[in-house]
């Protein structure tokens, strides 16, 4: 289970794209922030996803993003042409293929490696299902695995799409929320080539009107509670902003617990209601929030630009600048299945269960107390970028990565220090 939230340029304060969702994964799941250099390679080489070996490319683009421990690909990222993607869930009526294929966290990666563009990842995602499908375990080894929807933006544009196995359908959107289930209608301006003949096959629609995705493709015996109320409450809250969107309005939206807003409130609600799950998830045991992503996307991405990223959930946590131009530290990317001292992730998730006793007292405490890093870290920022930058310029690319891989650390120091300190006030 996931939600993503994505503003055009024409709906930030910046004129930049904006780009965020929160993973919602089983939790105790480790998911560190890892990155890969751009590469080249021989022709006849093939690369090893999760369950596929498929046919490799030329050459793959520089990426970072947030990866389970145990999977190939990327839940969310990022690559060096500021091209932003993430998956979702959805549940589609038909059944997802027997052999292993890919799954939705390869295709993250592949796209991101593969497109300089959103429009290009769209055709490259596009191209990869109709080819190899999807199947294999995706939640945990020995699942079945699942069907995915994408957003998938740049610096210009953003795209939702959609799959149900190996047909898909994207439209282009401006200002939209999007969660686990099948929510293009009849505005799809691309799909398959029998993404319609197929439906109209198999009785899900009538074959005179033109196609509407979700009517025809989305399962109707999945319980609509769990995706739908915090879709409307994410566009609800898009759409209500005061001004337009910038990074820390769509932080706020990510730490969103409807009514407790920033805090989740628990309470009496159990799985059977909606406001039981909510855009910061604590909803076990159906998913609960392990990692989040928020990327406004240059026009020029040859200059430093930051990525926030978070572990755990984002309502008890920091979110930290990381970029491609440098060397993201060791302790971001580093996590296994089981807990690890030095690792970000395993820290962040002590914190966040030492608040979960009682969330509606920790929770305001945790949010002061990083306050003043995080006005620390921002400050230390615009200096750290504008000093790389100056680097670029004067043909100077080893000080500008030196210098932001230096920052990286420190932020990252700073903030494992300050969890650790809190965890042991929590107990």
């Amino acid at each position: 289970m996931c939600d993503s939230i994505v503003a055009a340029p024409s709906q930030t304060a910046d004129g930049n794209s904006l780009y965020a969702k929160n993973s919602d994964r089983r939790g105790g799941e480790c998911q560190p922030f890892v990155q890969f250099p751009a590469a080249f390679y021989p022709r006849e080489a093939r690369v090893q996803c999760t369950h596929l070996a498929i046919p490799q490319v030329a050459e793959t683009f520089a990426v970072m993003g947030h990866s389970p421990w145990w999977v190939w690909g990327f839940e969310h990222g990022v690559n060096e042409h500021a091209v932003a993607i993430g998956n979702h869930t959805v549940f589609s009526k038909e059944p997802i293929e027997a052999q292993p294929g890919l799954i939705g966290m390869d295709l993250v990666r592949l796209g991101l490696e593969r497109a300089s563009t959103a429009r290009e990842a769209v055709e490259v995602i596009a191209g990869l299902v109709e080819r190899h499908g999807q199947g294999g375990a995706a939640v945990a080894p020995g699942d079945c695995g699942y069907h995915n929807s994408f957003v998938v933006v740049d610096a210009k544009e953003a795209w939702q799409l959609e799959t149900s196995n190996r047909r898909w359908a994207a439209r282009r959107v401006d200002l939209a929320a999007v969660s686990n289930h099948f929510s293009i209608g009849t505005d799809w301006e691309i799909g398959a080539r029998d993404l319609k003949r197929f439906a109209v096959v198999e009785g899900w629609w009538s074959g005179d009107a033109r196609l509407d995705v979700a009517r025809a493709y989305r399962n109707p015996h999945v319980p609509a509670h769990v995706s739908e109320g915090r879709q409307r409450r994410a566009a609800e809250l898009l759409a209500s902003a005061d001004e337009r969107h910038d990074v820390a309005s769509f932080a706020r939206i990510l730490r969103d617990h409807a009514d407790g807003g920033p805090v989740w409130t628990g309470g009496d609600a159990t799985p059977e209601d909606e406001r039981y799950f909510t855009l910061c998830a604590h909803s076990e045991p159906v998913h609960g929030t392990t990692a989040s992503v928020i990327a406004e996307l240059p026009a020029d991405p040859t200059l430093p630009w930051p990525v926030w990223i978070s572990f755990g959930t984002p309502c008890t946590g920091i979110f930290l600048p990381v970029y491609l131009h440098g060397v993201v530290p060791p302790a971001l990317a580093r996590g296994v299945e089981t807990p690890e001292p030095d690792s970000a992730w395993w820290v962040l998730t002590r914190l966040q269960e030492a608040a979960a006793g009682d969330p509606v007292a920790s929770t305001p405490r945790l949010r002061a107390a990083w306050a003043e890093l995080e006005s620390d870290l921002e400050a230390e920022r615009h200096e750290v970028e504008a000093a790389a930058r100056a680097s670029l310029e004067s043909d100077t690319p080893d000080a500008a990565v030196s210098g932001l891989s230096a920052f990286m650390a420190r932020c990252t120091d700073r903030a494992l220090a300050r969890a650790t300190e809190l965890v042991a006030a929590a107990s």
